[in-house]
C-alpha cells in the first residue's frame, strides 16, 4: 500500500521551519512534475492583456520566497533578490497593469530557467533556515504595504506559513493556465 508521509527537513533545527520547508519542498516537487514539460511558448502565453504567464508565476514564487526569507527571517532590509537569483525584485512583472504585456525579461525563458530559480530559492531557504532555532519563530516585525493602510506585526512562523500558502495559491493558477492554454491553443499549436 503506498504511503505518503512528511518528515522534518533535514539539517534546519527548528522543529516548526523543518516542517514547513518539508512542506515547500513536497509542493514545489508536485507543481514541478506538473509543469516540467511546459514549452517556452506556454510558459509565456497570456490569455488577455494584463494577465500573468506561467512563467511570471514561476519567476513570482522563487522571488517572492527569497524576499520572505531575508525580510523576515533573517530580518534584513533592503533584500537583494538579484544576489541569490539573478534577477530583481520586479523582473516577475507581477502585479501587471491592466493592459500590460509580459515582462520582457522573461521572453523566451525555457523551464530550465524557472526551475533553476525555484531551485536557488529554495537553496537559500534551506541554508537560512538550517540557523533558525524555536525562539526565533517567536521573534516579531511590522511590515507595512501599498495594499492595506498602517502596519501589521508579523512573526518569523507567520513567514513559513505565509511562504506555503503563497506557493499553494500559485500552483492553482499555474495548473488553471496549463488548462488554459491547452484548451485554447494547444489544439491549434
Amino acid at each position: 500500500m503506498p504511503t505518503e508521509t512528511i518528515a522534518p527537513a533535514q539539517g534546519i533545527p527548528c522543529r516548526d521551519a523543518a516542517l514547513f520547508v518539508a512542506q515547500l519542498d513536497r509542493l514545489t516537487s508536485s507543481l514541478w512534475e506538473d509543469v516540467s514539460d511546459a514549452t517556452p511558448e506556454e510558459l509565456a502565453w497570456q490569455p488577455a492583456p494584463g494577465m500573468n504567464t506561467m512563467g511570471m508565476l514561476l519567476a513570482h514564487i522563487a522571488i517572492v520566497e527569497v524576499y520572505w526569507i531575508d525580510r523576515g527571517v533573517r530580518a534584513v532590509e533592503p533584500v537583494d533578490i538579484m544576489a541569490v537569483l539573478g534577477i530583481g525584485m520586479d523582473d516577475d512583472g507581477i502585479p501587471l497593469r491592466g493592459d500590460g504585456p509580459p515582462p520582457a525579461t522573461l521572453n523566451g525563458k525555457d523551464i530550465g530557467f524557472y526551475d533553476e530559480l525555484l531551485v536557488k530559492a529554495r537553496a537559500h531557504t534551506h541554508q537560512v533556515s538550517a540557523q533558525v532555532n524555536d525562539a526565533d519563530m517567536e521573534r516579531e516585525f511590522e511590515r507595512k504595504s501599498r495594499s492595506w493602510p498602517g502596519s501589521r506585526t508579523s512573526n518569523v512562523r507567520w513567514v513559513y506559513y505565509h511562504m506555503l500558502e503563497h506557493l499553494a495559491g500559485h500552483y492553482g493558477q499555474v495548473l488553471m493556465l496549463r488548462h488554459m492554454y491547452r484548451a485554447q491553443v494547444g489544439a491549434r499549436g
